[in-house]
């Protein structure tokens, strides 16, 4: 099972391409999505979608309830990503 990044809702736990954790705070699609980042401090901040890797399902009554899921990228998303490594 997949989720869309751009059908990730406000309050959506994330973990990051880096291994941290983050809790999103909006309920934009697209490129960038605001979040609060548990790294080595707390913050608020922009994060490129493509930097969301897996999804923690909403808590409900159902099988997937609380599961982790992959994240699955749009076309813009992913040409973003490739842009990012070949400038670093």
């Amino acid at each position: 099972m997949k989720v869309k990044t751009n059908d990730l809702k406000k309050g959506t736990r994330i973990l990051l391409r880096n291994g941290w954790y983050g809790t999103l705070k909006d309920n934009k699609k697209g490129n960038i999505r605001f979040a609060e980042v548990e790294g080595l401090y707390t913050e608020l901040g922009s994060v490129y979608s493509h930097d969301i890797v897996e999804a923690q399902l909403p808590t409900d009554n159902t099988d997937n309830s609380g599961r982790w899921v992959e994240v699955e990228h749009t076309k813009s998303q992913l040409e973003c990503l490739q842009m990012n490594r070949d400038l670093w």
